[in-house]
């Protein structure tokens, strides 16, 4: 790669970068919520993406130093949590009580930077609930109608909306809810449904009548179109929030029902209605508003303070008339002087495979499988955001995942972190050169019209502004589009050389780099946290703040030898996961319960004294030294290497871009699979493989500098009768036969292999395996 390579890819950051976005110019105080998960299930990926939304958020913002509240918890009342309860035989309050710590276990495992994670089944949230109730009742805007309501004669008792189904009258679906069908999304009317069921005794309700209370949203109607018409401008609202709140406008307000035939719920203060709960949708927005109380006895100092407090709430689709129209007419019509809402984020869907996630039905990846995989909490964050459906629906597919992850995580970000901390660690010391001269900056290394810190700057604000007003996905991938430039730079400045012909032009390409990869800690720690403290401690403990971007102080102390901050997703691993969450979760305890009474079948048992002379026998390990070595152009994890075997010349591929800079292996003596059959790895023909020791932080090239190429590996005990070139054998029957990392030494079943006398060592694997 040259420098016209960087130059373009830097112009291809201002490109992507550069386009109209207003600015906030707002430092008020960040009151931030997210939809609250209703509490009768495990959250899977589709619904975690509203809590991770927020929480990068209020990372961010307290990033900036403005002064910020995140509050989220459990929807707890409803039919749902009444009818989930009655099958397992359990009260109401056991069931929130267990699915309230599943909840707060995983999103703690993500971490979630809540200030509090409640609960709407609380002292506070009755008590605010049912004030806002009896000021909407006295202002008016509470009307009593007697209604015609299914009634179940076999049960005695009229059914609330979700112990109803039947057929939508919209779609067809013959499934559909009382309140809102699953399928096209139309919210109904329990009367409207077409051959409907009670799911309490599976009989035919019959019509009676009843009294319920209704808001008069049509009265409410001219403060709502006054208040929308400016807060959607000021606050910037989605296209999707304004296109669905102008659509239920057109269409015509209606009165809606807020009261229920359960007993798990808020009970109305009216003596009327004393066996009647608030329907689950009028009070689980107040939930926000609670649980800030149940936090702070200054609640009020966030949620009645309009002047000083802006709310950004985060929220998927299908909740956005909610909190566009139902829970603002319900803040207008009480006539208090609440803070509204100013800016809300609302996804689309995120889909999984070939369908549709689902809590009802178990399809897709839930919290504790995520929690189960053996994959840490940032490359699960980091493929959310990375991924985020902003303004479409997107797809969770397995391969997307391992791409996005080995190819940008990893091949990107994490690869210019390691080859420039471990450049500047071995070749300087540990000790950042020094800033250079402004001559040195603006030489031909750097690319753009620019010094290499306005181009940075330029991306930084680009980042920040879209950040201000919660654009996650953008800023994101701009974060990553300036770490392939940090890339590109390394790339073309090619340091390793430069160092010993202009070696001042080297440190400056160094100096900035690692102030860029500072930069990038910054910029990923309200997205991957943990990734970005990982990072700061490489850097000496460098402090983190959105203050400190695109400046190279607080000079940053001693560098310490980095660390792989990730492993690769390998494909069986990844094959394994796919097998693994496919179907329902009832398919998958069905699966695992008959694979629990199926006895295993006979499989080949090779002892361990058997193994060395089985290895030896089938595998033709020989020292091999790389000639040659540049990047695969269609993969950005793998180098394409050219390799002297002593009597041939060969190519090999290997995915060690995250691990290894090119010059850590050209010229250096490798250990490769001389018998193993050729693969194609995109496009290009790998004649062999070569040995790395792996374990779950690290990837070691097994290195063999002492000996000649050519040189043909040998097991100990069995250096004799082998030979001279064997079969070629497919990879399936080398992994069968396992090599290891043990204290330091790569063996076969104890059995240590050799290169001309000389014992085979690994130098950052100790312990590991070996492929």
């Amino acid at each position: 790669m040259d420098r016209r390579d960087a130059k373009s890819a830097y112009l291809d950051i201002v490109r992507v970068c550069s386009y109209s976005y207003p600015l906030m110019n707002d430092t008020k105080k960040r009151l931030i919520t997210s939809a609250l998960p209703y509490v009768n299930n495990i959250p899977h990926l589709g619904n975690l993406i509203q809590v991770l939304s927020a929480d990068v958020f209020a990372r961010y913002c307290r990033l900036q130093g403005y002064e910020t509240l995140y509050v989220c918890g459990t929807d707890e009342y409803g039919t749902a949590t009444e009818t989930r309860a009655l099958e397992e035989g359990i009260t109401p309050k056991e069931l929130c009580d267990r699915y309230h710590k599943m909840h707060t276990d995983i999103y703690r495992w993500f971490n979630i930077s809540f200030d509090k994670f409640g609960r709407t089944s609380t002292p506070e949230h009755t008590q605010i609930t049912q004030g806002i109730f009896l000021d909407l009742y006295n202002n008016g805007f509470i009307n009593e109608r007697t209604i015609q309501q299914l009634y179940s004669e076999k049960s005695k008792m009229f059914l609330a909306d979700r112990y109803v189904r039947g057929t939508c009258p919209n779609c067809g679906y013959v499934d559909a809810r009382g309140d809102q069908c699953e399928n096209c999304g139309k919210l109904l009317d329990p009367s409207e449904l077409i051959d409907p069921r009670s799911i309490i005794d599976d009989s035919r309700p019959v019509m009676r009548e009843t009294s319920h209370l209704y808001i008069d949203l049509p009265a409410v109607l001219p403060k709502l179109q006054q208040w929308m018409q400016e807060a959607s401008v000021r606050g910037n609202w989605a296209r999707n929030a304004v296109q669905m709140t102008q659509a239920w406008i057109r269409d015509g307000l209606k009165e809606r029902s807020i009261t229920r035939d359960l007993k798990w719920g808020i009970p109305v203060p009216l003596e009327q209605y004393h066996d009647k709960v608030f329907y689950v949708w009028f009070d689980a927005p107040i939930g926000y508003i609670s649980i800030t109380a149940s936090l702070t006895s200054e609640w009020e100092r966030w949620w009645k303070n309009p002047e000083e407090v802006s709310l950004f709430q985060f929220l998927g689709k299908d909740n956005i008339p909610f909190h566009t129209v139902v829970f603002p007419c319900s803040l207008l019509g009480s006539g208090r002087n609440w803070t509204m809402l100013h800016h809300m984020s609302s996804t689309e869907y995120l889909n999984y495979e070939s369908g549709k996630f689902s809590k009802s039905k178990g399809v897709g990846v839930f919290g504790n499988d995520v929690m189960d995989t053996g994959i840490p909490a940032d490359v699960w964050r980091f493929y959310v955001y990375y991924n985020r459906p902003e303004t479409s629906d997107t797809v969770f597919t397995w391969s997307d995942f391992q791409e996005k992850t080995n190819g940008e995580l990893i091949g990107n970000l994490s690869n210019l972190v390691n080859r420039t901390l471990t450049f500047v660690s071995r070749y300087y010391n540990g000790e950042v050169p020094e800033a250079p001269t402004d001559e040195a900056r603006q030489s031909e290394i750097y690319p753009g019209s620019g010094s290499f810190w306005q181009d940075v700057r330029d991306a930084e604000k680009e980042i920040t502004d879209l950040l201000e007003w919660a654009g996650l996905r953008d800023a994101f991938r701009k974060i990553f589009f300036l770490s392939s430039y940090g890339n590109r730079i390394f790339q073309a400045a090619e340091p390793w050389k430069m160092r010993t012909e202009r070696p001042e032009s080297a440190g400056a390409v160094l100096h900035d780099l690692v102030y860029l990869v500072r930069d990038l800690a910054i910029l990923i720690a309200p997205y991957i946290p943990e990734t970005s403290a990982r990072i700061a401690r490489f850097l000496g403990d460098t402090p983190i703040g959105w203050n400190l971007l695109g400046n190279d102080n607080p000079k940053i102390g001693r560098i310490a030898a980095p660390e792989i901050l990730f492993r690769l997703l390998e494909n069986d691993e990844i094959e394994r996961l796919r097998t693994r969450f496919s179907g329902t979760q009832a398919e998958r305890r069905d699966a695992a319960a008959k694979l629990e009474s199926t006895p295993a079948p006979a499989v080949e048992v090779i002892s361990e004294t058997e193994l060395p002379a089985r290895f030896a026998a089938q595998v033709e390990l020989r020292v091999a030294r790389i000639t040659s070595i540049e990047r695969h152009p269609k993969a950005d994890k793998l180098y394409i290497e050219s390799i002297d075997l002593g009597s041939e010349q060969r190519t090999i591929v290997s995915g060690l871009v995250p691990h290894y800079s090119e010059e850590e292996l050209l010229g250096h003596n490798i250990i490769v699979v001389a018998n193993l059959k050729p693969a194609k790895l995109r496009g290009v023909e790998s004649q062999g493989m070569l040995l790395a020791a792996s374990d779950s932080t690290a990837v070691d090239v097994i290195f063999a500098d002492f000996a000649e190429p050519g040189t043909r590996i040998t097991v100990q005990g069995n250096e004799t009768g082998i030979a001279d070139s064997l079969p070629e054998i497919d990879i399936d029957t080398f992994f069968s036969l396992p090599i290891r990392a043990e204290g330091g030494r790569v063996a076969v079943a104890k059995a240590e292999l050799q290169a001309a006398g000389t014992t085979l060592t690994t130098r950052r694997v100790a312990d590991g395996k070996v492929g």
